[in-house]
């Protein structure tokens, strides 16, 4: 099998690493989650992972608390889920490296970007905790930050939904599933895919997105050998 993207980013959000408990981690989906991930090592394909926090705390949630504190709290979240992914990863046979933009030596790597490269090259996972570093930037940015700086050919968003709609499939049983858009139609339609911060990022340097969901961690190989699977997001609007 080939495989149609040689690196990639996939940015996963805390909230698929708990599973149906909502909260936390569940063994059993991270598990799923990297055994998927595996395969796609497997074919050759260099894999850099950004994960989020939202299943332990999210910067928002502070309430009146000062929203840099909170936000680094969201950060530390983010490290603990690397963490957790790092080790299942190793547990199924794959060498993997945390890399952190808060540097805390002692569990992880700092993140330095020739570093990050050359683990990938070596075929190694590299996982990005905390986010850019910096408060008010959700993952979301960090994950199009990385995804540039690591020369990746496309950001693999992986979701609870299956795809881009222009509302809440949850909630509206006629909402429209979008094949492709064009970040244009991201910013202008407000659709949520991802923060604008971010969507104008990978528009600029020209960061394919594909959004799938994450129901069925078997998207993940689907995703990287090209099958028409969720939402692409290109600077055009074309897949």
């Amino acid at each position: 099998m080939e495989a149609k993207y040689k690196r990639v980013l996939l940015k996963i959000s805390g909230e698929a690493l708990s599973g149906d408990k909502g909260y936390g981690l569940d063994v059993t989906t991270m598990h799923n989650i990297c055994m998927s991930i595996k395969k796609v090592v497997d074919l050759g394909v260099s894999v850099s992972i950004v994960v989020g926090g939202g299943n332990i705390w999210r910067g928002r949630s502070g309430g009146d608390m000062d929203r840099t504190r909170a936000d680094h709290m969201g950060m530390l979240a983010t490290c603990i889920n690397a963490l957790g992914l790092c080790s299942e990863l190793e547990s199924c046979g794959v060498d993997t490296r945390v890399q952190t933009a808060i540097e805390m030596r002692q569990i992880a790597e700092p993140y330095i970007r020739l570093k990050a490269t050359r683990h990938l090259e070596k075929g190694r996972v590299v996982i990005f905790g905390a986010g850019t570093g910096n408060p008010f930037m959700s993952t979301d940015t960090a994950a199009a930050l990385r995804a540039i700086e690591t020369d990746s050919e496309v950001i693999l968003l992986a979701k609870k939904v299956d795809a881009v709609y222009d509302s809440d499939p949850n909630i509206n049983p006629n909402a429209k599933r979008y094949d492709s858009l064009s970040f244009s139609d991201i910013l202008s339609k407000e659709l949520g895919v991802m923060d604008s911060t971010a969507a104008s990022m990978c528009r600029d340097n020209n960061m394919p997105i594909l959004v799938f969901g994450l129901d069925e961690p078997e998207n993940i190989v689907k995703a990287v050998m090209g099958e028409r699977i969720g939402t692409l997001v290109t600077k055009d609007g074309k897949r």
